[in-house]
């Protein structure tokens, strides 16, 4: 089961290279259009240029523009990549530190934690047995166990637990006042 980090970031990677393709594209018929505007004019040796050079220049250098735009907006998308990414790991491993503080709190044994995490990843209980190598009638009695621990009515109202927490927390901690030493110490 692919997650969904990874996909996005496989999508988001196959959109940066059709880009990047594109503006390479682009550049070489900007460069080829304009060193071919340049000899048309250098051949006739005129210093105005005439109608259809002066075409062939402007549409020349729009495209030149239009590849200029395009690096800036991948730029700007690849910026904006890397900070969801990093948004991403952060709320990853705030919901990693939840998940564990639940899962100390309700008493959840080894198998019962990974049950449990696999089930809030939204895993099938047959997927659950065949990545435990157990039956599903274990994965079913560690789900039942679980969701008697910790008060849940079933897989959503587990879920919905987390969720709640999570969204309810700042995604970057604060240090603790108790950590802190008071200046009289």
């Amino acid at each position: 089961m692919e997650s969904i980090e990874a996909v996005t970031t496989k999508s988001l990677k196959r959109k940066s290279l059709g880009l990047i393709l594109l503006i390479l594209v682009q550049a070489f018929a900007a460069v080829f259009f304009l060193s071919d505007t340049f000899a048309d004019i250098w051949e006739t040796r005129a210093l105005h240029l005439n109608f259809h050079s002066g075409i062939e220049l402007a549409a020349a250098l729009s495209l030149a523009l239009s590849v200029a735009v395009e690096i800036r907006f991948l730029l700007v998308m690849l910026r904006r990549q890397e900070s969801m990414e990093r948004g991403l790991s952060i709320a990853s491993g705030a919901l990693h530190d939840l998940m564990d503080s639940y899962f100390r709190q309700w008493g959840l044994t080894p198998s019962e934690q990974d049950v449990a995490t696999f089930a809030i990843k939204g895993a099938s209980i047959a997927e659950i047995a065949a990545l435990r190598g157990c039956a599903e009638g274990t994965v079913k009695a560690h789900l039942n166990a679980i969701y008697r621990k910790s008060g849940a009515a079933g897989r959503g109202e587990l879920v919905s637990l987390l969720i709640e927490d999570l969204m309810s927390q700042p995604l970057v901690s604060e240090p603790a006042s108790e950590n802190a030493q008071s200046p009289a110490e």
